[in-house]
């Protein structure tokens, strides 16, 4: 869950990427327009500077000699508008362009850009050549600051995006929050129908109208399913106990030949096989319909020792030693009688497939419970967990064992693993905190 994001981060992102690249695409623009512009209006500057000079010159009538000494003094004092007298058939033509060179009004050693404008006019009948120069450097001075203006402002388009994005979000999807907490606390056991807050968002209201019909048919569905399970369950069990006592009835009778009691024999065992599959379909039924949904704290270390005290026995008939190895002390929040079926199953599990003098060996530390016994070849690891997968011949498996074992772990989020090692078939069952489960160390 930590690697998803959120549905409005999507959109948003979008829109950051968006709008960096308009930004980026911006720059440039923005240069050359402010280029244009800056160039256009320093040529228009140029101009009316020419014009000025030429104006203010015709207006004094000064004397040629004056005159003379007057330009002379102009082009120093003026290096920016340099005037030169130029012979009547010298044609020049009006010329405007841009040049790079040191500022003569600056000590520095980088080379500036000038704007400059040739022109020429009349002055006391003369014609005079004129060139205005206008420092360019302050334009990238100003596209650097519009570039960073820009910039600044993008950044607080982008604060604002991420904090109007999570008030509205907080705000216009409240209600999708509320009913996402309903269902991940609905229970189909107890069969109620949520009631939805009303909102006024269309959507909203459409899943709500979608999830009360979904939820209504699953509650159909389940209670038809649950009671067909149960009568087919009771109606099964009936006429399986009827053949049973009538079978053993059969056993009893001393007219009996050798050959008619071993068949009563090996039907009765049959019937036996049956009676145990239907009940453990039924559990596994109940197990995934999450019918256990009581749950307690006990000590598990009882419930392991309990659990093989009644099994003794029914081993020490089939030559099998049940060893405890390590039980630590701790105790674990979950269905009690689930727990105990999944001990017992291992157990039964590890004593059926054993060998015919073999040992099981059961062992609970580091949130950790292992059961293994004794065997001559690994079994095939990723079909032993299905239901009907048998792994021996015996007539007491009814091979549902190790299915009802893997539905429970699935149902408490616990992880079973097998793995044959050193001669033994070893089933490791790794306890993990969850909703409805917690291991607790003491």
């Amino acid at each position: 869950m930590g690697n998803l994001s959120k549905l409005l981060s999507k959109p948003f992102k979008a829109f950051s990427i968006y709008a960096l690249i308009i930004l980026a695409c911006s720059i440039p623009v923005y240069y050359l327009v402010i280029d244009f512009i800056w160039r256009d209006e320093l040529d228009e500057h140029n101009q009316i500077i020419k014009e000025q000079i030429e104006y203010s010159l015709n207006k004094e009538d000064i004397p040629d000699e004056k005159l003379n000494q007057l330009i002379e003094n102009w082009n120093k004092l003026q290096p920016g508008t340099i005037l030169r007298k130029i012979s009547s058939n010298e044609s020049v033509s009006d010329s405007v362009f841009t040049i790079t060179k040191l500022n003569p009004n600056i000590q520095h050693e980088e080379a500036d850009q000038f704007r400059v404008l040739i022109s020429t006019f009349k002055l006391n009948n003369q014609l005079y050549r004129i060139q205005v120069e206008t420092n360019f450097e302050e334009a990238d001075e100003l596209i650097a600051s519009i570039a960073w203006i820009t910039l600044i402002f993008f950044l607080l388009l982008v604060s604002g995006f991420i904090i109007l994005n999570r008030i509205i979000s907080a705000k216009i999807w409240q209600p999708f929050q509320k009913t996402l907490e309903k269902l991940r606390l609905f229970d189909l056991n107890k069969r109620q129908q949520i009631e939805f807050e009303k909102t006024d968002i269309a959507e909203f209201e459409n899943l709500h109208e979608s999830l009360n019909k979904l939820i209504q048919n699953n509650i159909t569905v389940y209670e038809q399913q649950k009671i067909f399970i149960e009568n087919a369950s009771h109606e099964l069990q009936t006429p399986l106990a009827i053949i049973q006592s009538k079978l053993a009835l059969l056993l009893q009778n001393v007219e009996l030949t050798e050959k008619q009691a071993q068949l009563i024999t090996a039907l009765e065992t049959s019937v036996s096989r049956m009676a145990r599959i239907n009940k453990n379909l039924l559990l596994l039924s109940k197990i995934e319909n999450k019918q256990f949904s009581e749950t307690e704290n006990f000590e598990i270390s009882q419930v392991i020792t309990e659990t093989k005290s009644l099994l003794d026995d029914y081993a020490e008939s089939a030559g099998i030693s049940v060893i405890i190895k390590e039980v630590q002390p701790g105790t674990i929040l979950c269905n009690k009688t689930l727990f105990e079926i999944l001990i017992s199953n291992l157990l039964i599990n590890a004593i059926i497939h054993n060998l015919p003098i073999g040992k099981v060996f059961i062992e609970f530390k580091n949130n950790e419970l292992i059961v293994a016994n004794t065997g001559n070849s690994a079994l095939k690891a990723e079909s032993i967990f299905e239901r009907f997968t048998l792994s021996s011949n015996s007539e007491n498996s009814s091979g549902l064992g190790l299915a009802i074992v893997k539905e429970i772990c699935i149902r408490y989020n616990w992880n079973i693993y097998y793995e044959f090692r050193n001669n033994l078939h070893e089933f490791r069952i790794v306890f993990q905190p969850h909703l409805s489960s917690k291991l607790i160390q003491n």
